[in-house]
């Protein structure tokens, strides 16, 4: 083909993903070390996770209990039997020469996740989702002096290389899912929807460095071999040349990487050039993806069964393991239980540690109040500070005292909101500290009676645009009352007292 004739092809991209997840579990998939992080390298091992001779594994049955509630939330098929493999390869991450993992006998098969991408409701079809060992973590580091974490480098940069073997043995799902990808703005919200999931099941922490890792795959295939319904034959993927875009590390990344490549690879086939099958890596301070190696096939892991771990009868525990309310059901129940509108629903259902938060409120005030404080009040007030719900989890009591106080009408919205929360997420402080400290009580009766007087007489200018007709000449007025009430009066009383004394 010519490259004039190439220029005119309309082209798709065609993307899969492998999602490497850390499941949450207090000791390692095969042996009794702990998962918590250490800042002291390789010391949280122990024969089996560093591969000595003779060491054997057992398996952790939290990890396979935690991948039971994955394939049932992807309301995948989990088979009669499971079985573990050796995958062979050689990295120096991988101690010992081998990963143990799942072949052709996974915990789960054939599930499927909907997610929301620009409005539209999508499903993309997840092929298997398996139990492995996660491998140690590299570090690459330059020569000099400082702490170690200064020091930490890209592979190009690097003097030299450390390993650290604390996390080898960590489980790990892994979650592929078919080539249903058509833009990297997709993978981006499945993603987001796929750790939503995984969060509300508790099977997963995000904070935790390296939690979830993403290897995807992306080709580009002639656009009139794309169905209307995005489906597209067997024979032409298998035609199009692929690369594996390795270690991506969070949703922003990996649209990042896809849309670099997606670029990349247009170009190629646009100006006639092939592309090449391989494995590239995503440089993420330069946004790039770089060449790495010629991309292994199937064969070349010599995958066989592992003899020291039999076979697992786990078809049972589907039925046996409960898993809690998921995201887009509790949506759901919020609009129809609370009255809630999506959008609000949709803040409220974000985590589920915000859901039960806000649940917990409405128990006891009006659902709208609720509403308000949490997805709106708290949530902001935390994003704007780079904060979630977690970092104030101990603190609900003190949160819910403050919806009280604007509940009982102690002290005005306005102060609680701007003053009162903020000043509890800055210092620390108690709701009930603040009010005292600020005297921000609410002002009411002769006090505000006599702010309202005198706002009226020392604005004679504004008072003449009212009776003109001016919109915001009793703006201005409930202005100059809330600040010589200390912002401590009622908005509502104040602007009904304004127009019975300009009614006079």
């Amino acid at each position: 083909m010519t490259a004039q004739a190439a220029e005119s092809r309309e082209l798709a991209a065609v993307i899969g993903l492998e999602v490497h997840v850390q499941l949450e579990t207090e000791t390692k998939i095969f042996c009794g070390c702990s998962t918590e992080s250490s800042e002291e390298p390789n010391t949280n091992t122990c024969p089996v996770c560093l591969g000595l001779p003779g060491a054997l594994p057992v398996v952790n049955e939290g990890a396979v209990e935690a991948a039971v509630k994955v394939g049932k939330a992807i309301d995948a098929d989990i088979p009669e039997e499971t079985t573990f493999h050796r995958k062979n390869y050689y990295y120096p991450d991988l101690p010992k020469n081998f990963q143990i993992t799942q072949y052709d006998a996974p915990i789960c098969q054939d599930g499927e996740l909907e997610f929301a991408v620009e409005g539209d409701r999508r499903a993309v079809d997840i092929r298997r989702a398996h139990l492995e060992e996660d491998p140690g973590s590299i570090k690459h580091v330059r020569d000099g002096s400082g702490p170690l974490e200064s020091r930490t480098t890209s592979i190009e940069r690097a003097d030299y290389t450390l390993v650290d073997y604390n996390r080898a043995g960590t489980p790990l799902m892994e979650i592929v899912t078919e080539p249903d990808f058509r833009a990297p703005g997709e993978v981006r919200a499945f993603l987001e929807k796929l750790e939503e999931v995984l969060e509300y099941l508790g099977v997963f922490d995000a904070t935790r460095d390296g939690s979830l890792r993403i290897d995807a795959n992306l080709s580009m295939v002639n656009a009139d071999a794309v169905g209307e319904d995005g489906h597209i034959d067997d024979e032409v993927l298998e035609a199009a040349n692929r690369t594996e875009v390795k270690n991506i590390s969070s949703h922003k990344g990996a649209e990042k990487a896809l849309a670099f490549e997606e670029s990349r690879q247009r170009k190629l086939v646009q100006s006639g050039r092939a592309v090449e099958q391989e494995t590239r890596h995503f440089n993420e301070t330069h946004g790039n993806t770089v060449s790495m190696r010629s991309k292994e096939e199937e064969k070349d892991y010599r995958y066989f069964r592992e003899a020291d771990i039999p076979p697992l009868q786990v078809s049972g525990w589907k039925d046996e393991i409960a898993i809690p309310e998921l995201p887009d059901a509790r949506r759901e129940r919020f609009v129809a239980e609370y009255g809630l509108s999506d959008e609000a629903a949709s803040k409220l259902t974000s985590t589920k540690q915000v859901a039960d938060f806000f649940e917990s409120v409405a128990e006891q005030f009006d659902a709208d109040l609720a509403a308000t404080w949490v997805a709106d009040n708290l949530l902001g007030e935390l994003n704007y500070r780079d904060m979630s719900i977690t970092d104030i989890d101990d603190r609900f009591e003190e949160v819910t005292r403050l919806v009280e106080l604007v509940d009982e009408d102690e002290i005005t919205a306005k102060n609680a909101h701007e003053t009162v929360l903020r000043e509890m997420l800055d210092k620390g402080e108690d709701p009930d500290t603040v009010v005292e400290r600020e005297g921000l009580g609410k002002t009411s009766g002769d006090a505000v009676q006599g702010a309202v007087e005198e706002a009226i007489a020392e604005n004679p200018d504004t008072v003449s645009d009212y009776y003109d007709g001016e919109d915001n000449a009793l703006n201005f007025l409930v202005g100059q009352v809330m600040q010589k009430t200390g912002g401590s009066a009622d908005p509502g009383e104040v602007n009904g007292l304004l127009r019975e004394e300009l009614a006079e």
